[in-house]
């Protein structure tokens, strides 16, 4: 039997108490590497004993494969619909192909829950909209690591509501390398393209612009004289921008005597399998890729990710980082993976952040495709002094490497070639002084949710003045609405005059101009 996590079984008895409260359809967050299939399984198991039918939806046919392997390791039987693939549909626990469903208008009328993997796509799918459409009535739950994509909560009216209603959060990344299940990870940067001239198509750079503005001689010497540097000799995987950009890194790696291998979406699942498996081996030091092994890929030997491929894609950023967040024991040696090591040569960690930082857990309202890049506040990201090329903390004029204060802001500018360890800002909130000032973050939580019923404020009002005075995103905390105290209610009000203001300048100021 399985034996889940505490923040796994406590996930799991949220998604059970979800379903007794009749909400037809969940979004499970937990982030890449905690357990989400297990979780997943577990709710299976207790969906089968009861003699109910479950389907579980994967989007791609290798996450098919791997989903199948997995539930048949844990002692799950199952049948599988995917093409010509497809064996024993009879079973009560199917694992299934959406492009398989949508295409052959398979009916799921005789399942009696829905599981979906790799949840953060149904935003913009047409395929699984279909699905959620025609089983409105039928409890849904959806697995991802990255909830923020556009569309997730948005209302349809097939559906009388949401795509998805709520979002039980199993645990966040700080938590869980705090607990030690997933690893922190140094991050070396800037050494990047410049991206003045690439446009952004929807919510991430132009492909064709951005392949040219990143395969260039001089950017993929830098990226094997740097990974000589600091990751010589561990497991890497690297995310290209394009075939061609993949093919010229791994050349670059062979030049050098290193042993690195590419892989794309015409590489073979035979193929595929053996470079994985050379990799898992260290027979393979480098495997480069072009979307491919961004999601459905456990490998937590490897330790290094060369990060090659710019991206304004929050989804994209945290899924590819996750692959090296998951901590290894080598079974020969017994050494630990204290740390991942993440080489930036994008410069996507000092636009987004660091992958292991709290993010936004709301279901985002936003029709897909219209949503603006996600870019977390200002003051989180780390500056470059065009002194020194060290990475100073958000919000530190001068640098306290050399010493250097630059007079203008467009004097601030990254030296090529140069790979310098980036450093956390420190959070400037102190959540000691909130708490006895307001109560707990349940309590705070509790408050707003109050006032977000009686006064029907939107639904991401709630983490926005959550967020304002902790300074992280609610997480694992409990719908229950309380009514504020006078000090809060005092805080509230306060907040609502300095919006007013905010807005009568903005009013002056256009008419002004």
């Amino acid at each position: 039997m399985l034996t889940l996590r505490p923040y796994q079984d406590h996930a799991v008895e949220n998604l059970r108490g979800g379903l007794r409260r009749k909400i037809r359809r969940q979004m499970l967050y937990s982030p890449t590497g905690s357990g989400k299939t297990e979780m997943a399984m577990a709710v299976i198991r207790g969906a089968v004993a009861k003699k109910k039918r479950v389907i579980f939806l994967c989007n791609r046919i290798q996450l098919v494969q791997q989903a199948s392997s997995r539930f048949a390791k844990a002692g799950i039987e199952h049948g599988v619909i995917q093409g010509d693939n497809s064996r024993a549909a009879y079973l009560p626990m199917i694992v299934a192909s959406i492009q398989t469903i949508s295409s052959r208008r398979f009916s799921l009328s005789e399942f009696d829950l829905i599981v979906v993997d790799e949840a953060h796509g149904c935003g913009g799918s047409t395929q699984y909209h279909e699905v959620f459409f025609a089983n409105k009535d039928k409890p849904i739950i959806g697995l991802t690591a990255t909830p923020w994509t556009a569309g997730l909560g948005r209302e349809y009216a097939q559906l009388e509501g949401p795509l998805f209603q709520e979002m039980v959060v199993a645990a966040t990344i700080p938590e869980l390398i705090e607990s030690g299940y997933l690893v922190d990870a140094d991050i070396y940067g800037p050494s990047e393209p410049d991206l003045s001239k690439v446009e952004v198509t929807g919510d991430d750079y132009n492909e064709k612009q951005l392949e040219d503005a990143v395969n260039r001689p001089k950017l993929i010497g830098d990226i094997v004289e740097h990974w000589l540097e600091r990751g010589n000799g561990m497991s890497t995987v690297c995310f290209a921008t394009s075939i061609a950009h993949s093919k010229a890194i791994v050349e670059q790696f062979l030049r050098f005597d290193v042993a690195a291998e590419h892989m794309d979406y015409l590489t073979s699942d035979v193929d595929r399998a053996a470079i994985l498996g050379r990799v898992t081996a260290g027979e393979t030091k480098v495997v480069s890729n072009v979307g491919i092994l961004t999601e459905g890929w456990d490998c937590p030997v490897v330790r290094v990710m060369i990060l090659a491929r710019p991206t304004k894609s929050l989804t994209r950023y945290i899924q590819m980082a996750g692959r090296v967040l998951r901590p290894y024991i080598d079974p020969v040696t017994g050494e630990t993976k204290e740390k991942a090591l993440i080489l930036d040569h994008s410069g996507t960690c000092r636009r987004l952040g660091f992958p292991t930082d709290e993010h936004p857990l709301i279901l985002d309202t936003t029709k897909p495709g219209k949503k603006k890049p996600y870019a977390p506040p200002e003051e989180k990201l780390p500056k470059v002094c065009s002194h020194c090329s060290f990475l100073k903390a958000a919000g530190v004029w001068k640098c306290p490497a050399c010493g250097f204060a630059p007079q203008r802001q467009s004097e601030v500018s990254a030296v090529d070639g140069t790979l310098v360890l980036m450093k956390r800002s420190k959070k400037t909130k102190d959540e000691k002084a909130h708490a006895e000032r307001f109560g707990s973050k349940q309590d705070v939580f509790s408050m707003l949710m109050h006032e977000r019923n009686q006064r029907q404020y939107s639904k991401g009002w709630v983490s926005n003045k959550y967020r304002k005075i902790f300074d992280v995103w609610p997480t694992g905390l409990q719908h229950s609405p309380k009514k504020p105290s006078d000090e809060f209610q005092r805080w509230l009000k306060a907040e609502q005059i300095r919006f007013i203001k905010g807005l009568k300048k903005k009013e002056q100021a256009n008419a002004a101009a």
